[in-house]
């Protein structure tokens, strides 16, 4: 439970920021604006994806109805081929929850990237150096196995970033392998340690959570809802107006119908394939949350908004 003390924060203290995490279709985006609708609040999204203009069915971007009239920060700031990250959200992020703040209103950051959530409230780390024969063994090594070879190596030594990386980002595991292979520490540990400035805020982290068959189900739902608003067309679309190597359309959703565009599959398996690749970025969001945030959770099926505001009064 929730005391005074958590959210009354000394005066030295960084400001609380109220934050609602939690997988992928368990329900953020409604929690989110019934805090904004109870507290006077606006909500500034957390999500890697719904950055991206013309991204909108398969980032599952919350619509006007879904909004309820609150203002929505941090969606649609960014083009498809702008290398947008982290850093880059931080920053946007922090002037956003700033504003709101100033004009005597409160921020909720409601999302799923766990490590935007984190760049936001704790600032970002020095990264270490590249060190370019290490990388190219397990380049090489990537060659000979495979990407979920080298997935499996990285689970052996740094379990925590294998959670929050899906087997076919490649550039990130050789990444956190080769720190690890040259430094001795996971890369995971050199972020925490190499932290050089105090955090920004304090994270008041309310998490959403529910039966892991019945998210699976909502997530099937909401890929076959998805496909019925026009994914597909979407897709089509962008590939049009867009080069080939065009980072975001390498997001779940985009980068299996652009395979059925191509002749790669058919329809009904590019469906599969996205559901199958959603319940396991919702499987990585959840140990991220687990692991990462000290969160108050919330069952998504028993009245989340009503247990939030109860936690946030007691």
């Amino acid at each position: 439970m929730m005391h005074a003390s958590d959210i009354n924060d000394p005066i030295n203290d960084p400001p609380v920021l109220l934050c609602v995490a939690g997988p992928t279709a368990v329900g953020k985006t409604a929690l989110a604006v019934g805090l904004a609708s109870r507290l006077d609040g606006e909500v500034v999204s957390c999500d890697s994806m719904q950055v991206y203009r013309g991204m909108d069915i398969g980032t599952a971007k919350p619509t006007w109805e879904e909004r309820q009239g609150i203002p929505h920060h941090m969606i649609d700031v960014a083009d498809p081929c702008d290398g947008y990250s982290a850093a880059h959200y931080a920053r946007a992020a922090d002037r956003a929850v700033r504003d709101i703040m100033a004009r005597g209103k409160r921020p909720i950051v409601a999302g799923g990237t766990g490590l935007y959530l984190r760049a936001l409230t704790l600032g970002l780390h020095d990264s270490p150096p590249g060190f370019p024969d290490t990388s190219a063994r397990w380049e090489a090594f990537l060659a000979e196995h495979g990407q979920v070879a080298l997935h499996r190596a990285l689970g052996e030594t740094d379990p925590e970033a294998a959670a929050r990386l899906a087997p076919g980002d490649t550039r990130r595991v050789l990444r956190a392998l080769v720190v690890y292979s040259q430094t001795g520490k996971t890369l995971t540990r050199h972020h925490d340690d190499s932290q050089q400035r105090p955090a920004r805020y304090r994270p008041l982290v309310l998490g959403l959570r529910m039966d892991r068959e019945a998210l699976y189900q909502r997530i099937e739902t909401r890929v076959d809802e998805m496909m019925s608003q026009g994914l597909l067309e979407e897709v089509r679309g962008l590939a049009a107006r867009l080069p080939p190597d065009c980072t975001a359309m390498q997001a779940i959703g985009y980068k299996e119908l652009l395979s059925h565009l191509g002749g790669e599959c058919t329809r009904e398996e590019a469906v599969a394939r996205i559901k199958q690749a959603t319940r396991h970025l919702a499987k990585r969001q959840m140990t991220w949350f687990t692991h990462q945030e000290k969160a108050h959770w919330l069952d998504a099926e028993a009245s989340p908004l009503a247990a939030a505001m109860e936690a946030l009064q007691d």
